[in-house]
């Protein structure tokens, strides 16, 4: 039986940065990762395969560095994990030993089994398996007729991929009154749901889908709670992800509500030399401490680079408690993003918040081909000014312009500070520097803050 100083178990974002991160710290430490597939897939990337990229290998991701760096890669399947004898076993009858190991099992889609006919033929959902999206793709290439169900992320973006491809009728069901309510603000949802509108999809909300009807045993069409009929000749069920812990259970881990493997603040679980990382494990919200419902390959990579570097004993202090979610996307050439907090979530945990939105463009002056719109909505405490929250978008610059959000979020700043926050501008690359739109957005909070003490 042979024996890894770490043995890992996944290789997505999570398990791939946990064992390049641990390889830098520790060369000379012997690790094994298992993947279940030859080939990975960029997860966020699927969406985009479907039309703008248009091939599956152009989304490929795999551990090369992590082989690079001399870590070993087994195509194989973890069946068994043994935590007082510190051993596994896998599908193929292969036995290891480890020192330490990390479950980086990652997430599996939703099954509706709610949904009458949600197993039917031409239902499908969007796995994060290289050979289930290759046989779905080739499935698209004659589908004309599609139900995508879920207007989170990856329905919206599935759905406006494939609505670019011609001949193909898209339609998007979803239950709430927006689109992408679970990540953004009232405001900005609408803004999103909107511009999906302008796109080729149809989209329908505060409506849900009862039953899937089907003829000789495959699809044929949905069945709208409105009592409305959709002809159709495949479904899409996007309505959401859940921890992959089956495993871990059968082991013995605990699991929190959510069934999300409990860990620490260092990715550590109740069980010595055993962490788990990643979409399969549980994140506690920035603020309040409590069980989160966070899947994002970003925040999977960030637990994974601290784990990586304290595996052998706690290196690097973690300054941050608390998960921060930070979305982003594109839909009809409009680039939207949030982080921390909104007045929805402010008010589920009852924080007491202030906001403002500013606009302008994202490059000055405003008459450059490529110019686009830019607008920031800022939250922040109602007490102190300390940044919470914000949505920034528009142009592309969104994009990273949340990343500086997170960061003043991360590191306390507040809106007093943010006015004196040094940048650096270019009349092509950014709005002007008289009205930089983060600064604008702090300083019209500021003024509600004197008005509150006046």
């Amino acid at each position: 039986m042979k024996q890894f100083d770490v043995i890992i178990i996944g290789a997505g974002p999570a398990g791939i940065i946990t064992g390049v991160t641990a390889k830098k710290a520790h060369p000379n430490k012997s690790m094994l990762l298992f993947k279940e597939e030859e080939k990975g897939l960029v997860p966020c990337g699927i969406p985009y395969i479907f039309h703008t990229l248009n091939n599956v290998d152009k989304n490929v991701m795999g551990p090369k560095p992590f082989i690079d760096m001399g870590g070993i890669v087994e195509t194989d399947s973890v069946t068994d994990v043994n935590i007082k004898e510190k051993s596994i076993q896998t599908l193929s009858g292969k036995e290891y030993k480890y020192d330490k190991l990390v479950f980086a099992t990652g997430s599996k889609v939703i099954i509706p089994t709610f949904i009458p006919g949600y197993d039917l033929k031409n239902v499908f959902y969007i796995k994060k398996s290289y050979q289930y999206i290759s046989h779905l793709f080739d499935e698209f290439q004659t589908k004309k007729n599609i139900v995508v169900v879920g207007g989170g992320f990856i329905g919206a973006e599935v759905a406006e991929q494939l609505a670019m491809n011609p001949g193909k009728n898209v339609f998007l069901i979803e239950s709430e009154e927006q689109c992408f309510s679970k990540a953004f603000s009232k405001d900005l949802s609408k803004v999103a749901t909107d511009e999906l509108r302008k796109t080729k999809v149809k989209v329908s909300t505060s409506v849900k889908v009862e039953r899937i009807n089907e003829t000789n045993g495959q699809v044929s069409s949905v069945l709208l709670s409105t009592g409305e009929t959709i002809d159709c000749d495949a479904v899409i069920m996007a309505i959401g992800y859940r921890p992959n812990t089956e495993l871990a259970k059968k082991a013995g881990l605990e699991l929190n509500k959510r069934g999300a493997i409990k860990v620490d603040s260092y990715e550590r679980t109740i069980e010595p030399d055993v962490c788990a990382v990643g979409d399969c494990s549980q994140t506690l919200g920035f603020l309040t401490g409590r069980s989160d419902y966070v899947m994002l390959a970003s925040t999977a990579t960030a637990e994974a680079r601290v784990l990586g570097h304290n595996l052998f004993g706690v290196k690097i202090r973690k300054t941050f408690n608390g998960t921060l979610a930070v979305f982003s996307t594109e839909i009809n050439h409009v680039a939207m993003a949030a982080a921390g907090v909104n007045e929805t979530t402010a008010m589920a945990a009852n924080i007491k918040i202030l906001s403002a939105e500013f606009s302008d463009f994202d490059t000055h002056p405003d008459k450059f081909e490529d110019t686009k719109p830019l607008t920031i909505k800022l939250y922040a405490s109602a007490c102190e000014g300390s940044i919470l929250g914000g949505e920034v978008w528009g142009g592309k610059s969104a994009g990273e312009m949340i990343n500086t959000i997170s960061l003043a979020i991360q590191k306390g700043v507040t809106v007093f500070e943010m006015i004196s926050f040094q940048i650096g501008s270019h009349p092509l690359l950014t709005s002007a520097p008289t009205k930089t739109i983060l600064i604008k957005a702090a300083e019209k909070i500021i003024d509600q803050i004197e008005n509150m003490k006046r």
